[in-house]
């Protein structure tokens, strides 16, 4: 009876064992399709050097932030390979916080972006991830060990508004991007506030960016960032915190993070991250 115990045991086991393999193949394939159509979508920098004289008539925040993580000159970013760990909070009305780790592509032109994350719930049981905008569309897809569906959205509309929202709001991580230019714009607040308008395609959207005193992005946050509740996108105030800036590359980047939901009730955060790695591609 032992022995029968514990080879159905062992049997389950190898079973488990397979199909977290075959889960994480299936999933690295579409991680490599995804990050295809990035690089098939990608197009030049609109420049090749950083230019404080373009910080004229900013408004005054942005300005000074620019001149604190960048110098006059360099060179402009034009992919991201980042990683990141934390915690996902996987509960819609309770803390459910479970670990992650992420593997981070950007390319700054044309905007786009993947975020591939692996969320352990149990030991060797891990959810899949892709939060990705690319091409003009967005991307949500969650797995049970890459096999087993739990989300699967994709588009354009509101969809890829949320996603592109990510991109503009991650931007202090490669800060080139918020530089005025094609498809952004900035408009004044007041001394430690600014709106940022991103525009790629058919989407355009705006978020609120403020500033501590030593002119470094504290928080990005919008109004209506699309939630997904009850299979369905709702517009859900929305804000992103950031702290402990380091130099990468010559450059003042947060290495902290932290991103909620602004609920009736209160702040839900859902995200807590630490920068692991990040490699820039730069322009030549």
């Amino acid at each position: 009876m032992v022995q029968k115990i514990f080879l159905a045991g062992l049997f389950l086991a190898v079973i488990f064992a397979v199909a977290a393999a075959f889960g994480a193949y299936r999933w690295e394939a579409k991680t490599r399709q995804i990050r295809l159509r990035l690089e098939e979508a990608r197009e030049p920098a609109s420049r090749r050097k950083v230019d404080f004289r373009e910080l004229e008539g900013l408004p005054t925040p942005v300005q000074r932030y620019f001149r604190a993580v960048l110098k006059d000159g360099q060179p402009m970013v034009e992919g991201v390979h980042a990683r990141h760990a934390g915690s996902f909070n996987m509960g819609e009305d309770s803390e459910k916080w479970r670990p992650f780790a992420s593997d981070q592509r950007v390319v700054t032109a044309r905007a786009g972006i993947d975020w591939d994350a692996r969320v352990s719930m149990l030991p060797g049981l891990r959810v899949h991830v892709h939060d990705a905008y690319v091409a003009g569309e967005g991307i949500l897809q969650a797995a049970l060990l890459g096999l087993v569906p739990l989300v699967d959205v994709r588009g354009g509309g509101e969809v890829a508004r949320g996603e592109l929202m990510r991109f503009f709001a991650e931007a202090a991580w490669y800060p080139t991007a918020l530089l005025p230019g094609p498809g952004v714009r900035w408009e004044a607040i007041d001394d430690r506030s600014a709106r940022g308008v991103l525009t790629d395609g058919a989407v355009t959207l705006s978020l609120l960016f403020t500033f501590g005193e030593d002119g470094l992005i504290e928080t990005v946050c919008a109004q209506d960032r699309p939630r997904m509740v009850d299979g369905r996108l709702v517009p859900t105030p929305w804000c992103g915190r950031f702290w402990n800036y380091q130099e990468r590359s010559g450059m003042m980047v947060p290495v902290d993070g932290e991103v909620s939901w602004l609920l009736p009730g209160g702040a839900r955060p859902y995200w807590r991250g630490r920068l692991t790695d990040i490699v820039y591609e730069f322009a030549r």
